[in-house]
């Protein structure tokens, strides 16, 4: 069943001059089409119990907002303003274009995973949080190597020395871990990654594991470790802490406007094919 979007809530995390006249100009519009404009900012989204959210501005906006209104069950959707933005599919130019096609009806939803994260120190828990993208354990300033084991589902995987691991979803498999060598998992993928960062030995290998395991990494050696999540969440780690990862319950929705494929925003996004286009364009 299609869903109605009238109560919608604008959010812009970067307080710029391009970024507020998006807003205004986005207030504008969808208040001619008959919307209700709800207050700025993730929580008050949630909180009015938004139809739908417009995230303007990059990847890292669109993290904060998803993990602010997941619990919420508020769809997103994301006008990219920043980088690369995998995550912010809609061009500033096709704005009103896009938005009103998504009013009207024409749009697709597409649900992504979460880690549903948890520190366990002598037993107790120290901090649960979630991760769209990933969770890392790394190195902190001192710059020394950690060492640690992992396990999946009570079956031990390696012991490691290294700069740190990151755990990623399909959503992140394209941010950090993409950046450390790690594949891209297509976001229909029931699995996660395990990425070592710069490991101590040349047999280490990026993993890919189903998600409906559980993920643990005890801390062996941690003398200025870190835990972060998405990059918003951090914690330090010591030794004999250990990490506990699993799929969360919860999901985050985006809404595509028509037209939207992954493979084609990974063409772009990443610069596949250009030799291809340039040679079409020349022709």
């Amino acid at each position: 069943m299609s869903l109605v979007f009238r109560r919608i809530a604008l959010i812009g995390k970067l307080r710029s001059a391009e970024t507020e006249a998006s807003l205004n100009e986005l207030r504008a519009f969808l208040r001619k089409r008959g919307c209700e404009v709800l207050p700025e900012g993730e929580s008050k989204a949630g909180e009015t119990k938004a139809d739908l959210a417009i995230v303007i501005g990059g990847d890292g906006t669109m993290l904060g907002a998803a993990r602010e209104l997941v619990r919420h069950h508020v769809p997103l959707v994301g006008i990219n303003q920043g980088r690369l933005g995998f995550m912010t599919d809609i061009g500033q130019s096709d704005m009103q274009t896009a938005i009103g096609s998504i009013l009207d009806g024409k749009y697709s939803v597409e649900e992504r995973t979460l880690l549903d994260a948890e520190i366990l120190r002598q037993g107790k828990s120290v901090l649960r949080t979630i991760a769209l993208n990933e969770a890392v354990i790394g190195k902190g300033s001192q710059g020394r190597l950690i060492e640690f084991e992992l396990s999946v589902d009570g079956e031990f995987v390696y012991r490691l020395r290294a700069d740190g691991i990151i755990v990623s979803t399909p959503t992140g498999s394209t941010a950090y871990a993409l950046s450390a060598q790690g594949p891209i998992l297509h976001p229909a993928v029931a699995g996660f990654t395990l990425v070592p960062l710069n490991p101590h030995t040349l047999s280490a290998r990026p993993v890919s594991v189903s998600d409906r395991g559980v993920i643990e990494i005890a801390m062996l050696h941690a003398l200025d470790a870190r835990a972060h999540f998405d990059g918003l969440a951090l914690h330090d780690m010591v030794e004999g802490d250990r990490l506990v990862l699993k799929r969360s319950a919860d999901t985050v929705r985006f809404v595509h406007p028509p037209g939207y494929r992954y493979f084609a925003t990974l063409r772009e996004k990443l610069g596949w094919s250009e030799s291809r286009e340039k040679r079409r364009a020349t022709d």
